[in-house]
């Protein structure tokens, strides 16, 4: 009998191509391609690019989270940075 060929998504050979260059190239490949593409896209869109985009993303943030969620977050990150700087002092003296 011959054996039956088993079809696959689009999706599964993708993540099979995927996991292949990952295993033959490693993570270092990624990074590289990725700074490649942030250059390019810098160069053609320049700064204005990332204004726009990074104010597309606060609204829809601000919309589905509330004015609020900015306030909430930047309090958060404030006290991480406090305990931080805390431990830091601590170790030196310590």
């Amino acid at each position: 009998m011959a054996k039956e060929k088993k079809s696959i998504t689009t999706a599964e050979a993708g993540q099979k191509g995927g996991a292949t260059t990952s295993r033959k190239y490693g993570p270092e490949f990624y990074q590289e391609i990725g700074q490649k593409g942030e250059e390019a896209v810098s160069e053609k869109y320049g700064p204005e690019f990332y204004q726009k985009i990074g104010q597309k993303g606060g609204r829809v943030v601000s919309e589905k989270y509330g004015p609020d969620f900015y306030h909430k977050i930047g309090t958060m990150g404030g006290h991480k940075v406090r305990d931080l700087i805390k431990k830091a002092k601590e170790s030196s003296e310590g």
